[in-house]
């Protein structure tokens, strides 16, 4: 018992450490011309994707291959109205009316799609709504400026340190409203939910409304990544918005991390990115292909993630106290 605060105390002092030196790094070296910088910036970006689909997914067991149709809105939300002149460069108000509308959405497709499918079905739905707003995007006319897309000015960029900065910023609130999350009685009921939505039905946890929560949360975090995106490429148009790997790879790299632990995704972001930069300058013109190697691999020997190797569990939150005892002595 007394190693469980020594523990936490070490465990937050390696964060601490950690976000201090993310945040010092870019005032010590050209940031400019710094590629580490970029590829922290990048890696800050997928953390936080990465959690986003990893609270749906891993804490309350619904699976969504449609992370890229609320990233793809925030894209479109910051655009639209940088040109309608209702927002400014790296408008905070912007990106958050993009995480908001991403969110929106969440919860209005999710309503009926969480009430009503189940495990593939309701993934396949995801991936239906990313391909229908695409399409509506790609049609869209002069709201949308359909396959040429907008253009946002590009002469107000000066430097890379404050989309790293508020990359970073994004991706420690994340962090930390996942960390509340999972230690609270909502974390404890999406993890039942996940274990057995019957059960937890039974014990009076409302399933849909949590279901809700957390795929609504992890559509907000998404929307807030695509408007930084916009304001970093200054120019939106559907198959970058609405591109699959906004999907394919947060899920690679929660995999490979642990799916439903509260670290396996950092690892596993940081690892991803870390392995395709090495056979990217090892190996150029295989890298696809060594690349797909990697994932192949890190499937049949660690499919558990990073943090069951680590922990000597095969997945950490499984093996827990059942969380509804929890819940029946704290109603």
């Amino acid at each position: 018992m007394l190693q469980e605060p020594l523990k936490r105390k070490t465990h937050l002092s390696i964060a601490l450490a950690l976000v201090f030196f993310f945040v010092i790094y870019p005032l010590l070296v050209d940031a400019e011309a710094s590629y580490l910088v970029f590829l922290f910036y990048t890696a800050f970006m997928y953390v936080t994707l990465s959690q986003g689909w990893n609270i749906a997914a891993g804490y309350a067991g619904q699976v969504s291959l449609g992370q890229h149709a609320f990233f793809g809105i925030g894209c479109y939300v910051t655009a639209i109205t940088w040109r309608a002149g209702t927002a400014g460069y790296l408008d905070p108000l912007a990106m958050l009316m993009s995480g908001a509308g991403a969110a929106v959405v969440a919860i209005v497709v999710g309503l009926p799609l969480l009430a009503k499918l189940r495990g593939d079905y309701f993934a396949l739905g995801t991936l239906g709504l990313g391909e229908i707003l695409r399409v509506a995007a790609l049609n869209g006319g002069s709201f949308t400026e359909g396959a040429a897309g907008i253009s946002i000015p590009s002469d107000v960029y000066q430097s890379i340190k404050p989309y790293y900065f508020i990359a970073l910023l994004i991706s420690v609130l994340t962090m930390l409203s996942l960390w509340f999350i999972a230690h609270s009685r909502i974390g404890l009921a999406l993890v039942a939910i996940r274990e057995d939505e019957t059960a937890a039905s039974a014990n009076g946890i409302p399933i849909l409304r949590y279901k809700i929560l957390a795929f609504t949360l992890g559509a907000f975090v998404t929307g807030l990544c695509g408007s930084l995106n916009a304001y970093f490429v200054f120019h939106i148009d559907t198959a970058g918005a609405f591109n699959l790997n906004w999907v394919i790879m947060p899920i690679l790299m929660v995999i490979l991390g642990g799916v439903g632990t509260f670290v396996g995704p950092v690892l596993g972001v940081f690892s991803l990115i870390a392995a395709f930069e090495l056979i990217r300058l090892l190996t150029p013109q295989l890298h696809p292909i060594f690349s797909g190697a990697f994932i192949i691999l890190v499937t049949l020997f660690l499919p558990d993630g990073i943090m069951s190797y680590l922990t000597g569990h095969k997945n950490r939150l499984l093996h827990k106290l059942s969380p509804f005892k929890w819940l029946a002595l704290n109603k």
